[in-house]
């Protein structure tokens, strides 16, 4: 089972495809119910993206979890305390209900990363980018259809693009594209550049 932080399922919807996309993995995709608090706020800003998460929810492509009793100690713990040592709630609900499930969690922000990486060592990370990733993405979306969905999330939903990630996400979404992309870094938008 894998589960979505909220940036993840604002970069699922962002890439135009994320039925296809979620029909072809062949794990599970579960949010806890946190996480659909978070995007639901996002509404009064008049974000769409509730919207669309009651969508892939009703079709039985994203499974809304709740954290169990050993869940909410590890959530607490991540939120309680200084602000550099603490997280945003989407983020820590993510982490300890993929602690507590022996699950993979979909994570991208650099500050929850590291400190999953210190305090849930046995969590599996992973991001948006390995989900385009995927072997049975790539079959059902194809290099075009996986190129149009990056620059669809890097677009419209800013996503973040991990450094042992931008070189094949430039590779697919050519440099045109990738010169044009202000949230990959500037040394990456540069080098596109230059090979235009």
């Amino acid at each position: 089972m894998l589960i979505a932080d909220t940036s993840v399922v604002i970069n699922i919807n962002a890439t135009g495809c994320a039925e296809t996309l979620l029909k072809a993995l062949p794990h599970r995709i579960a949010v806890v119910d946190v996480v659909v608090d978070e995007i639901k706020g996002g509404l009064r800003k008049g974000r769409q993206d509730a919207v669309k998460l009651t969508q892939l929810i009703d079709a039985g492509l994203i499974e809304v979890v709740t954290l169990g009793s050993q869940g909410l100690i590890q959530f607490e713990s991540l939120v309680i305390g200084a602000s550099g040592g603490t997280l945003d709630d989407g983020e820590a609900a993510t982490i300890a209900y993929a602690a507590d499930v022996c699950a993979h969690a979909l994570i991208e922000e650099r500050k929850a990363r590291r400190m999953a990486a210190d305090q849930y060592a046995a969590v599996p990370l992973a991001c948006t980018v390995d989900l385009l990733k995927h072997a049975n993405v790539e079959r059902a979306l194809g290099l075009g259809g996986i190129a149009d969905a990056l620059h669809n999330a890097l677009t419209g939903a800013r996503m973040r693009v991990l450094p042992h990630h931008i070189a094949w996400v430039v590779g697919v979404i050519g440099d045109e594209r990738a010169a044009g992309c202000l949230c990959l870094p500037e040394a990456a938008r540069k080098q596109a550049l230059a090979r235009l």
